[in-house]
């Protein structure tokens, strides 16, 4: 499987119009050799270089197992995930120095995960255990 977007390339700078610098919109993504059996997605974005931990950006789950883009600034249809902000939505890069490593990861599932809205990403990843039939990973980084 496959992750990219036509942004920028795997381990590139994300462009400032997506992040918090910007106008702090997703960028657009395309999936790939999709492998057989997928029923859904489940997509995360996170900061393992945040000083307080890995700060989780954007996470959305039970995406459409037809789903192959994700247009630039809109939410793929799904369940939302509460991102380190307490959100929902995306929230893009924005370290408070250095350069920080953004990792977008795709997750195809062979179920649809029974999971609430609001939920975080340690609860998306009990509840993805044991369904993974595939995932893809995208890097990026940014700096002020």
């Amino acid at each position: 499987m496959k992750l990219t977007s036509p942004a920028f390339k795997d381990g590139e700078m994300v462009p400032a119009k997506y992040t918090a610098d910007g106008v702090d919109i997703s960028p657009p993504l395309e999936i790939s050799e999709v492998p057989e059996g997928v029923v859904s997605f489940a997509l995360v974005m996170d900061d393992p270089d945040a000083l307080a931990g890995t700060w989780d950006h954007w996470i959305i789950w039970n995406i459409s197992q037809e789903t192959r883009k994700i247009e630039e600034g809109v939410a793929p249809e799904g369940v939302k995930g509460k991102n380190s902000w307490g959100t929902l939505n995306y929230g893009g890069p924005a370290p408070p120095k250095g350069i920080h490593r953004y990792i977008f990861r795709v997750y195809a599932l062979d179920k649809k995960l029974d999971l609430k809205e609001g939920a975080d990403k340690s609860e998306l990843e009990r509840a993805m255990k044991g369904h993974i039939i595939g995932q893809a990973v995208l890097n990026s980084k940014y700096t002020r």
